[in-house]
């Protein structure tokens, strides 16, 4: 599966969502998502992660070995750590 396809599936569910889709190893079956929504407010992780499962379903079950989620209202987004720098 294409990281695109995933995209089109989960903007379609959830619209005015941020998302990003990483394929982990190239291999079109063990993806990373990180979906920044409004949707999420004042909703548990667990309900959060459904809402993003439920689009993707039949994919998660022929296509989709593995999926890594990462759910943040535009808030929790805006407030998250800044990652470290790498210097080389």
């Amino acid at each position: 599966m294409h990281p695109d396809d995933i995209r089109e599936l989960l903007a379609a569910a959830i619209p005015n969502a941020e998302i990003e889709v990483r394929d982990l190893t190239g291999g079109g079956d063990h993806f990373e998502v990180t979906v920044v929504s409004e949707i999420f407010a004042g909703r548990g992780r667990v309900d959060q992660h459904q809402l993003v499962y439920a689009p993707l379903r039949a994919a998660l079950a022929d296509r989709i070995h593995a999926l890594a989620l990462k759910t943040y209202t535009p808030e929790q987004w805006r407030q998250r750590p800044k990652s470290l720098r790498v210097i080389a």
